[in-house]
């Protein structure tokens, strides 16, 4: 693979190295700088470096330090590679990078990779659309120390009383309880706690939305975890007319 000297933003998939796509681990094994977003991406995944490669912790650096970083090695003409949690496009804070490239003058790709709330789904066995229970997916998260728009709060989130998976909100589940239920969740909503989804740590917590702060608290899960709630979790759904006998599609006539 000849990457020159382009920038090449990567998603490094959930947590399990052999969950990043064919075309993110030969970027890595090309890369003569890695740039890894810390205690975020498997190291695992830093083996796969050449030897010589140089590799940064961005977990200790400023966005400066990385723009700096990524401008050195792309003028002495080595390929880079941002190495970014779950797909980089979601919480991945790579539009403010993107755009400083661009003033800069540098080329860059995204390589798109598995995002953690698609492990979160394949550990709890579960399909987030499901005819008569809901058909959209919200991904969101909880306002911290970072607010979020105020038309994008929970609690008005919940009031479509879609499928949710929240992110970066693992130690807010108070508040995340409160507002689910306030917005239209009714508190016996099936849930689950998925921590470090596909890590060989994996741990799955199943609860009720009125349970999370508790059952979080009980298993010593403060970060690094999905929120899932909705009736996506529980046992009433029904069966897709795609493969109904009496469902007519472009490859086969239905059944009279």
């Amino acid at each position: 693979m000849n990457t020159g000297s382009k920038v090449h933003f990567v998603g490094a998939g959930p947590g399990a190295a052999d969950l990043i796509t064919l075309r993110g681990k030969a970027l890595l094994e090309n890369a003569d700088v890695i740039i890894y977003a810390g205690s975020l991406v498997n190291p695992e995944l830093l083996t796969l470096a050449k030897q010589g490669c140089e590799i940064f912790n961005s977990a200790h650096m400023t966005l400066d330090e990385v723009i700096e970083t990524i401008q050195s090695a792309v003028a002495a003409g080595k390929a880079v590679a941002r190495l970014h949690t779950g797909d980089p496009s979601l919480y991945g804070a790579i539009r403010e990078q993107m755009d400083r490239l661009l003033a800069l003058g540098i080329d860059y790709e995204i390589c798109p990779g598995v995002s953690s709330f698609s492990a979160a789904a394949a550990a709890l066995r579960a399909e987030y659309t499901l005819p008569e229970v809901s058909q959209s997916v919200i991904i969101t998260r909880a306002a911290g120390r970072t607010p979020v728009p105020e038309r994008e709060t929970i609690r008005a989130l919940a009031a479509h009383g879609a499928t949710m998976v929240l992110f970066l909100s693992a130690g807010l589940l108070g508040t995340v309880s409160d507002d689910l239920i306030a917005g239209g969740y009714a508190p016996d909503t099936p849930a689950a706690i998925v921590y470090k989804a596909s890590w060989p740590e994996e741990k799955i917590v199943r609860c009720t939305v009125a349970e999370l702060a508790k059952c979080a608290a009980d298993n010593n899960i403060t970060k690094t975890a999905l929120i899932c709630a909705g009736a996506f979790l529980g046992s009433d759904y029904g069966l897709s007319r795609l493969y109904a006998p009496d469902f007519s599609t472009e490859y086969r006539e239905a059944k009279q």
